[in-house]
């Protein structure tokens, strides 16, 4: 299965993304996260926190789990995470807070996730808030219980893109659609095209039934 990988640190003191991808079985994990806070705290948390969810792979939700007890671990330092199992016959996701996960069927980005953010949520309730609170998340990997961790399937013959929200922030699903139909390599343009001064990060999955090995390109 072939899969790419692109980030920047952006104008931050640290790089608070990380991910990190494990096989088991015909199933490729990939897991990736944005720590909370421009600290060092906050980029271990996500660097524990992808490591300890791709060793799992009985589901998303499980790795999620392995996840926050590796976090609870530390001291101190959150993030937000999304977990993909990609499979020859479609994905499974699991996250927490803002970090997103898309299918692309060569015209259209469909959003697969929901934010786990103050704004989303009086959003689904017809509230319309300062856009500051799409900054606030309602859940982390640290804080959050079994039943607000997110879970989704997709079994649509798609490719499946993954990204934190220095990507999508700045980016509509249209204008990532456009940036996904016209690059050689679509995870480096679109963390280049976010142009934000966050960490950027962005993983994108080609479809299981065409691309039968998997491939790493980091920028």
């Amino acid at each position: 299965m072939d899969w790419h990988l692109a980030g920047t640190q952006g104008n931050r003191h640290f790089n608070a993304d990380a991910a990190a991808s494990g096989t088991i079985g015909d199933t490729v994990v990939l897991a990736l996260a944005d720590g909370i806070g421009d600290t060092p705290a906050a980029a271990l948390a996500a660097r524990v926190a992808t490591a300890a969810a791709v060793e799992v792979g009985l589901s998303p939700r499980e790795g999620l789990l392995a996840a926050q007890r590796a976090v609870r671990s530390l001291t101190d330092g959150d993030c937000v995470l999304v977990i993909a199992h990609a499979t020859p016959t479609g994905y499974r996701i699991a996250w927490v807070g803002d970090a997103r996960a898309y299918t692309w069927n060569g015209t259209a980005v469909r959003q697969l996730t929901t934010d786990h953010t103050i704004a989303q949520y009086f959003a689904t309730r017809g509230v319309a808030v300062a856009p500051r609170l799409n900054n606030i998340v309602t859940t982390s990997v640290r804080t959050a219980t079994p039943a607000t961790i997110g879970e989704v399937d997709s079994y649509l013959p798609t490719a499946l893109l993954l990204t934190t929200d220095g990507v999508h922030k700045g980016l509509t699903p249209d204008r990532i659609a456009s940036l996904l139909s016209h690059s050689p390599a679509p995870a480096t343009t679109l963390v280049t095209a976010a142009r934000g001064d966050d960490n950027a990060t962005a993983i994108v999955v080609g479809r299981p039934e065409t691309h039968p090995h998997h491939h790493l390109a980091a920028a």
